[in-house]
């Protein structure tokens, strides 16, 4: 018989290293793009920045917000705005059982969170989109809040930032969502007469019917490192052109260096950029 079996689990006491728990936060993170290791508590200090090659990872839209206003310098608005199904759309899984899992999984009611923020002491109406909420996709609701978001603008006479992460309208809403691409830049025009600045910053990635929209209109664009930002991805670009693009084609480096954004701004140097911005413009 043999002395060890294939389905024995190794333990501290043989060397192993000890797993997180499910939910749990490891001790080291692995960069994806440049293979090194460091404390996970060293990522969360820069912002979920590669300590070694300065990699940016996706940020929490909360993380976010904390990253660019004051402390304690954001107040949230519209937080009870929840989508709704008018379409009755169900694919692997209907769309309203999609919500309520996203909603327990995230904490949040759709993909974008709006209110108004301080940066330097100056009030600003903003809002973010949430990724990790069905991929930053615009509904309804988040049509709705970017609208508001350029109203209280308008209203208050300050000026407004939008922070844009999203593979674009939201299939499940149909025609309901591919609205708001007109809805949001019609709210955009009104707001341009009170004559403040509206900074558009540009996370990975920015696609569809939101690059398509408000995302490229602002007085200011700016993107992170080696953002994708584009209407459609570079692979259904190739299919259909059936060529191949230039090395970068669509990455933030491409697009400042065609004229296509005016910045790139590292992470860490965005509230001071903001800030600067909206001193000199707003």
């Amino acid at each position: 018989m043999a002395w060890f079996s294939k389905n024995k689990k190794l333990t501290a006491a043989d060397g192993a290293q000890p797993q997180p728990a499910k939910g749990e936060v490891g001790l080291w993170k692995r960069c994806d793009a440049c293979g090194e290791v460091a404390y996970t508590q060293d990522w969360e200090r820069a912002w979920n920045v590669c300590p070694s090659c300065g990699d940016h990872v996706a940020l929490p839209v909360r993380r976010r917000l904390e990253l660019v206003c004051d402390p304690d310098g954001f107040e949230e608005l519209d937080a009870d705005l929840t989508p709704q199904d008018p379409l009755g759309f169900s694919d692997q899984k209907r769309y309203r059982d999609r919500l309520k899992s996203t909603l327990k999984n995230t904490g949040l009611r759709d993909a974008f969170v709006s209110g108004i923020g301080r940066i330097s002491g100056a009030p600003v109406s903003m809002g973010c989109f949430a990724f990790e909420f069905m991929g930053g996709s615009m509904g309804s609701v988040v049509g709705e809040k970017v609208t508001r978001v350029f109203d209280r603008a308008f209203e208050r006479r300050i000026p407004a930032v939008v922070f844009s992460s999203t593979g674009g309208a939201r299939m499940q809403e149909g025609i309901f969502s591919l609205m708001q691409m007109a809805k949001t830049s019609a709210a955009l025009q009104r707001f341009r007469t009170v004559r403040k600045p509206y900074v558009s910053v540009m996370l990975h990635p920015t696609t569809g019917g939101v690059a398509a929209s408000f995302a490229w209109l602002g007085d200011v664009i700016i993107a992170e490192p080696k953002a994708l930002i584009g209407f459609a991805g570079p692979r259904v670009i190739e299919q259909t052109l059936r060529e191949k693009l230039p090395p970068g084609f669509q990455r933030s480096e491409f697009l400042l260096e065609h004229g296509m954004i005016d910045a790139i701004v590292p992470r860490g140097e965005l509230r001071e950029k903001l800030a600067r911005l909206l001193g000199l413009l707003g």
